[in-house]
């Protein structure tokens, strides 16, 4: 039955991201804001609800090392499997926006808070609304920043039609609600799945939920790049592992201070640093192809090599 269970979630996430995809474009033309943006707020936040519900959840029950894990496994995830995917599939990749002059700093800069946070071995309130201050500055500078040109970025279709909020609004809660719903089963599934062959609690939240949980970043963005939209799949990424760090880790250490691990988390935790480091590094030099494809795929085979390992 959770097989059965598992696959029907998946077919709701690939409907709920073509739902999400198309209304964004409306919004992005009729506001004429960028896919980046667009993919960087509306879509990141969205497909960061899992992560957030998941975590949230755990810190309630007092789980609160399975909430840091879920975050951590979802940002590795996010930019190893999904971009690394991305890259890999997309013919050419051409970003009008100067992504490392631009958006760099988000990339690294909620892991370096993270790390300082952590020192003490533990995430508390304080940490959690500055947190939270840094998800407010990350939305401010996407909308202060120069909105760039979308000529040639939109569906043509799209353009001749006239914008409705009354149509775009439902579609864009059923496509969130497909991607996210479908989300939750395929991990609740999955975990049974997982039970069922004794793989441990620890790894359940580092590997299984985190993979599940961004199931919704790697759907969307597979179907943003078969649109044509592969600029909107890098701020997908980058605005979700803002949302991670802030918005999922703020909430749930306001719930209850998350304790961390040093010791034995410390793999995970420099292999999200290598991840983040790599995702610079490809900004920097404009590696949107497969040999930036593959040098993050290497490090996601090194994580799963130790996770289940």
């Amino acid at each position: 039955m959770d097989f059965i269970i598992f696959f029907a979630a998946m077919s709701a996430l690939i409907y709920g991201a073509d739902f999400i995809i198309k209304e964004s474009e409306r919004i992005a033309l009729h506001f004429n804001i960028s896919h980046f943006v667009i993919g960087a707020t509306l879509v990141a936040f969205g497909t960061s609800l899992p992560e957030m519900a998941a975590s949230m959840m755990a810190s309630s029950q007092g789980k609160t090392d399975m909430a840091v894990a879920n975050v951590v496994g979802s940002v590795i995830f996010n930019i190893t499997m999904v971009l690394g995917i991305v890259f890999f599939i997309s013919k050419k990749m051409n970003p009008k926006r100067n992504l490392f002059a631009q958006d760099s700093a988000w990339v690294i800069i909620p892991v370096v808070f993270f790390f300082i946070m952590i020192q003490d071995g533990v995430i508390g309130r304080v940490d959690g609304m500055l947190y939270l201050l840094l998800m407010v500055s990350y939305l401010v500078f996407l909308f202060t920043s120069s909105k760039e040109d979308l000529e040639g970025e939109i569906d043509e279709d799209l353009g001749k039609e006239k914008f409705n909020w009354a149509r775009t609004i439902p579609f864009l809660a059923v496509g969130f609600a497909l991607t996210i719903g479908g989300a939750n089963f395929v991990v609740e599934s999955g975990t049974h799945i997982a039970r069922d062959f004794g793989v441990s609690e620890w790894i359940i939240g580092i590997f299984l939920i985190s993979l599940g949980t961004s199931l919704p970043e790697l759907v969307v963005s597979l179907v943003a790049v078969k649109k044509g939209n592969a600029e909107m799949s890098i701020g997908n990424i980058i605005g979700s592992n803002v949302a991670n760090f802030s918005m999922v880790l703020g909430a749930a250490s306001l719930i209850n201070p998350l304790s961390v691990d040093l010791a034995a988390t410390s793999f995970d935790m420099l292999i999200m640093l290598g991840a983040s480091l790599a995702l610079l590094f490809i900004l920097a030099n404009k590696l949107y192809n497969k040999a930036g494809s593959i040098f993050l795929l290497i490090i996601l085979a090194l994580f799963i090599q130790n996770s289940l390992g």
